[in-house]
């Protein structure tokens, strides 16, 4: 996987901008492991409120819960890092916001919390768009927190750029 620099995800945050607003849509994050950098790098982008509706950070199960109605069962049953949990987060995202684009991160970035199962390193991404079907994807990033973090992002924004081709 690469780890993409900020110059780097700046344009491709800028080039995301520039696709929302020329197809007039509008994008919600739903953040848990990246503690809203998915939306920060958007944001940085002047214009950016054009297209950007709002961003979640939600790390804690109850916030998960009132923020994006993610069902207390899939916590239990799944867990926090879970392609149930993203596909709930990513859903809950749309629901309660104006956007019709989602994207909802949800992972181990470390350095502890990992577990045999899930290492750290296991992030779930999930992309939506309103009317249409939630897609979730894992990935398995390497490095310390900054760098699972990062890579992160950068899989997040080029998701949404797929969503938009």
């Amino acid at each position: 996987m690469t780890i993409l620099s900020d110059a780097q995800l700046r344009d491709h945050a800028l080039t995301l901008g520039e696709r929302l607003r020329a197809a007039r849509e509008h994008l919600v994050t739903a953040e848990s492991c990246t503690g809203g950098w998915i939306a920060k790098c958007l944001t940085d982008i002047a214009g950016s409120s054009d297209w950007f509706d709002c961003g979640m950070v939600v790390y804690s199960y109850e916030a998960k819960q009132a923020l994006l109605g993610v069902r207390p069962q899939t916590l239990e049953e799944h867990g926090a890092v879970s392609r149930e949990t993203a596909m709930e987060m990513v859903s809950g995202a749309l629901v309660h916001s104006g956007a019709s684009i989602s994207v909802a991160v949800t992972g181990i970035a470390g350095p502890g919390g990992g577990s045999p199962d899930k290492p750290v390193g296991t992030v779930w991404i999930a992309w939506k768009r309103r009317g249409g079907y939630a897609r979730a994807e894992v990935f398995h990033f390497y490095g310390d927190r900054e760098a699972v973090r990062r890579q992160t992002v950068g899989k997040a924004l080029a998701g949404i750029a797929e969503l938009l081709a």
